[in-house]
C-alpha cells in the first residue's frame, strides 16, 4: 500500500521548478491579458495615463465605475468555473465532468430564471435572492448527479451515464426556461435573453464585490481539496484506508461547486465549456496531481475568459457580444473532437 501511494505521488508531482515556471508563466499571461482589456474597448483607456494621472475624468470614471469591476468579475468567474471543472473531474474520476455538461449550470440558471420571473418584483432582496437560487439550483443537480454516479460506480458505463443525466437536465432545465420566456414580461423576457447568453455586463461594485469574497471562499474549499483529490484517484476503498474521509471530500467540493458556479450563472448567466476546455487541456500537460492542476486551471481560466470577453467587447465595438457564445464556439468543437478521439481509442 505505502509503495503504491509512494509511486503515485512520484508521478502525480512535477519538478518543484517547472511547476512554478507554469504557474508565473499564467500569471504574466493574465496579467498581459489584463493590461490589454484594461485598455481596449468602445473607449480606449491608457493604463500609462490612469497611473500617471494624466487621464482624463470620463476615462477615470469608465476605468473605476464599468471596466476595473469587469475585469475583477471576469478573473473571478473564470477562475471558478475552470477550478470547479478540475475538482469535479477528479472527483467523478472522469475528464468530461464539467459544471455545464452535467447541468449544474443549467439548473442554477432555471432557478435564476424563476427567481427573476415569478419573485424579482417584489423587491425584497433582489440580488441576494438571485444568488441564493443560483446557489440552490447548482446544489440540487449536484447532488442529483452525484447520487447517479454513485449508483453507477467506475467505469465508461458510469461516464455515458453521466452524460446522459447531463443532457436530461440540461434539456429539463431548457423546457422550464421556455415556459418561463413565455409568461414573463417584455422587460423580463430581454434580461432572461441577453443574461442567458453569458455576459459580464453586470459588473457593478455592489454585485461583484460579494461575488469575490464568496467565490474566494469557494476556491479556497476546493484548494484544500488538492491532495484529497489525488489520493480518490487510487480508487475509494484505497484512499480510505489510506486515511481519506471520502465522504467530508465529496461534501466540501460538492458544495463549494455549488456555491461557485450558482454565483457565477447569477451574476453572468451561462459560460459554456469554460470549466471542461481548461482544465482538460492543463491536465494533458501538467498530469493529475491537482496541487498544481487547481491552482492553474484557476489562473488558465481566468486567462481565458479575460481574452473571451474583451474580444466580445472589441470585436464589434461599441456592439457588444455576448461572451458564452465566445466561449461556446470555442468548447463545442473541442468536445466534439475529444468524443471521435474517445471512440478511435474503443
Amino acid at each position: 500500500m505505502i509503495a503504491i501511494l509512494n509511486a503515485y505521488r512520484f508521478r502525480a508531482r512535477l519538478p518543484i521548478n517547472r511547476a512554478v515556471r507554469v504557474l508565473v508563466g499564467l500569471t504574466a499571461a493574465l496579467l498581459l491579458a489584463l493590461g490589454w482589456s484594461a485598455a481596449s474597448g468602445a473607449l480606449g483607456i491608457s493604463p500609462w495615463g490612469l497611473l500617471s494621472g494624466q487621464a482624463d475624468p470620463l476615462s477615470v470614471q469608465v476605468w473605476w465605475q464599468l471596466r476595473l469591476p469587469r475585469l475583477l468579475l471576469g478573473v473571478a468567474v473564470g477562475a471558478m468555473l475552470a477550478g470547479s471543472g478540475a475538482a469535479m473531474q477528479g472527483l467523478f474520476r472522469n475528464p468530461l465532468a464539467d459544471p455545464t455538461l452535467l447541468g449544474l449550470a443549467s439548473g442554477a440558471g432555471l432557478f435564476v430564471a424563476v427567481w427573476i420571473v415569478l419573485f424579482q418584483d417584489s423587491g425584497a432582496g433582489s440580488l441576494y435572492g438571485q444568488f441564493a437560487a443560483g446557489f440552490l439550483g447548482a446544489l440540487c443537480v449536484c447532488l442529483i448527479v452525484f447520487g447517479i454516479a454513485k449508483r453507477q460506480g467506475g467505469g465508461s458505463a458510469a461516464v455515458m451515464t453521466l452524460l446522459l443525466a447531463g443532457l436530461a437536465i440540461n434539456t429539463l432545465a431548457g423546457a422550464g426556461g421556455g415556459v418561463l420566456a413565455f409568461i414573463a414580461s417584455d422587460e423580463q423576457l430581454r434580461q432572461l435573453s441577453l443574461w442567458g447568453m453569458g455576459t459580464l455586463t453586470n459588473a457593478l461594485w455592489r454585485t461583484t464585490a460579494l461575488a469575490l469574497v464568496l467565490i474566494a471562499i469557494a476556491l479556497w474549499l476546493l484548494m484544500r481539496s488538492a491532495r484529497e483529490l489525488d489520493l480518490l484517484q487510487l480508487g475509494e476503498s484505497t484512499a480510505h484506508a489510506a486515511g481519506l474521509d471520502a465522504a467530508r471530500l465529496k461534501r466540501r467540493v460538492v458544495v463549494a461547486t455549488s456555491l461557485g458556479v450558482g454565483l457565477c450563472v447569477a451574476l453572468t448567466g451561462v459560460i459554456g465549456f469554460l470549466g471542461l476546455l481548461v482544465p482538460h487541456c492543463l491536465r494533458l500537460w501538467l498530469g493529475p496531481g491537482h496541487r498544481l492542476l487547481l491552482p492553474a486551471s484557476m489562473l488558465g481560466g481566468a486567462l481565458l475568459l479575460v481574452v473571451a470577453d474583451t474580444l466580445a467587447r472589441t470585436v464589434a465595438a461599441p456592439a457588444e457580444i455576448p461572451v458564452g457564445l465566445l466561449t461556446s464556439l470555442l468548447g463545442g468543437p473541442y468536445f466534439l473532437y475529444l468524443l471521435m478521439r474517445r471512440n478511435r481509442a474503443c
